[in-house]
C-alpha cells in the first residue's frame, strides 16, 4: 500500500493541480490516480485538503455535443419551471421553497 505526498497550503511543486485548476486549463484529471494531496490548517477543525493531479497527464476537456447541450438546457428549464404554477420563474427555484417565490407566499 503506498501513500500520496501531503503538502502544507501553497507549498505544492510545479506540475501538479486540482481539478479546478486543470478545468481552468481547458484538462480534466482523464482517469489518472491522485498524484498528492494538498492540506490547508484551520483553528479548531479538521484541515481541507484537496486532491492534486499531474498536469501532465491530464486530457482535454470533451467537448460540448449538441446533445448534451440539449440536455443541459431541458435540465436547467425543469429547475426553473414551478412545480405548483407551471410557470418559468425565470431563475432556479429554490429547494427549500419548492415552488417559485409568488406562490411560496401564497401558502
Amino acid at each position: 500500500m503506498s501513500t500520496i505526498p501531503v503538502y502544507t497550503w501553497k507549498l505544492a511543486p510545479a506540475g501538479l493541480a486540482t481539478r479546478r485548476q486543470l478545468r481552468a486549463l481547458g484538462l480534466r484529471p482523464g482517469g489518472q490516480d491522485v498524484a498528492a494531496q494538498i492540506e490547508r490548517p484551520r483553528y479548531r477543525r479538521a484541515p481541507l485538503v484537496a486532491y492534486l493531479y499531474r498536469i501532465d497527464r491530464a486530457k482535454p476537456v470533451r467537448p460540448m455535443t449538441p446533445a448534451r447541450r440539449a440536455a443541459l438546457a431541458r435540465a436547467m428549464a425543469a429547475r426553473r419551471t414551478c412545480p405548483a404554477c407551471g410557470t418559468d420563474a425565470g431563475y432556479c427555484i429554490p429547494r427549500s421553497l419548492g415552488t417559485c417565490v409568488t406562490c411560496a407566499d401564497f401558502t
